[in-house]
């Protein structure tokens, strides 16, 4: 065994925003840590997790994850936490300024497009977005339909 064999990832996905892509064009991709409570945890190795409607905030020098769903793990009743609560993010200072520099000049959104365990860490992929027109989805799922075709036309062959 080489050294480098210890240092292999297990990343294994808890929850994907799978509307991330119809809605909007993501410009950049960067991964970040969660701030978690012992039973979101929990609760989330337990597959409980919604990223829809999701999205992240820049706000006093730090970033946030608002409407993140993390169901209620049961044993932990009265202890239990809020399920959409606030999460902080963890990143370097630098990626925080970074984006919140973009979103402060209009335009883009921070949404979460993952969430999933990485050598038993919780981290989230998080993506720079620009919204979707109507019509850039319309030329979108024109380009899906035209390629659906031409796959059907060279199976027939």
């Amino acid at each position: 065994m080489t050294p480098t064999d210890s240092r292999e990832e297990r990343i294994k996905v808890i929850s994907r925003n799978k509307r991330a892509g119809f809605d909007f064009v993501v410009e950049e991709k960067l991964e970040a840590g969660l701030e978690l409570l012992g039973s979101e945890v929990k609760s989330l190795r337990d597959g409980q997790a919604n990223l829809a409607d999701s999205y992240a905030i820049p706000k006093d020098g730090q970033l946030y994850l608002l409407n993140a769903h993390v169901g209620p793990y049961r044993p932990s009743s009265i202890f239990s936490h809020s399920p959409t609560r606030t999460r902080k993010l963890l990143m370097h200072r630098k990626e925080i300024d970074h984006w919140a520099a973009k979103v402060r000049q209009g335009g883009y959104s921070i949404i979460p497009l993952m969430l999933y365990f990485k050598n038993g860490l919780v981290k989230v992929q998080l993506g720079l977005a620009r919204g979707k027109t109507h019509d850039d989805r319309r030329a979108a799922i024109k380009e899906r339909e035209m390629q659906r075709e031409i796959d059907r036309a060279l199976r027939r062959r």
